[in-house]
């Protein structure tokens, strides 16, 4: 997709279906708040969409397996390499995003943090703003929301102000706004 099209040629031209049939593995993986991680996929997008993140196919197919790797371990890598040209910058992507075995998630949020990848940085955000909007009190205690918030202010609103400052304004409005419903 080139930068002369309008947002919306870009998204009519943006082939996400055999990404999407990829993420359908992660239907069957549900989420302490409800739902599953296949919507979450799809709420990452919806967020990438909604700040107008569309210069970027890899960013957009990356958004719908960002936990793929991490909650289906038996994925088969090799089947998402044949989907198209993206694939291999789209499981590089991915494989940024995604949490090593052994390693913490402070470690981890550091790595994405440290990187080069924009595109890592862009995708975590997407995807804390997803998390944070479903941390509810009636499905985690006042210590973990607390946590994670620590961690947002930590690690994701600095990877925020490296790449966009509207989501530095939205982690912050969130993180804020779940600190006071613990209070």
């Amino acid at each position: 997709m080139t930068d002369y099209m309008t947002d919306e040629e870009k998204l009519r031209n943006l082939v996400l279906a055999p990404y999407i049939l990829k993420a359908t593995a992660l239907i069957g993986v549900s989420r302490k708040v409800g739902g599953n991680q296949f919507r979450h996929a799809f709420a990452t997008l919806g967020i990438l969409i909604d700040y107008k993140l569309l210069k970027d196919p890899v960013l957009l197919k990356a958004s719908l397996l960002h936990d793929l790797i991490e909650d289906c371990p038996e994925t088969e890598i090799e089947k998402i390499r044949s989907i198209d040209s993206d694939a291999n910058a789209v499981l590089e992507l991915v494989d940024i995003v995604t949490k090593k075995e052994g390693e913490t998630k402070q470690e981890f949020l550091d790595r994405i943090l440290k990187s080069n990848s924009e595109n890592a940085k862009i995708l975590k955000c997407a995807d804390r703003i997803s998390n944070i909007t479903d941390l509810h009190l009636d499905t985690h205690t006042d210590k973990k929301i607390s946590e994670y918030l620590d961690d947002t202010e930590n690690y994701v609103i600095p990877m925020a102000r490296q790449v966009n400052p509207n989501m530095v304004r939205e982690l912050s409005d969130l993180v804020v706004k779940r600190r006071t419903l613990c209070e």
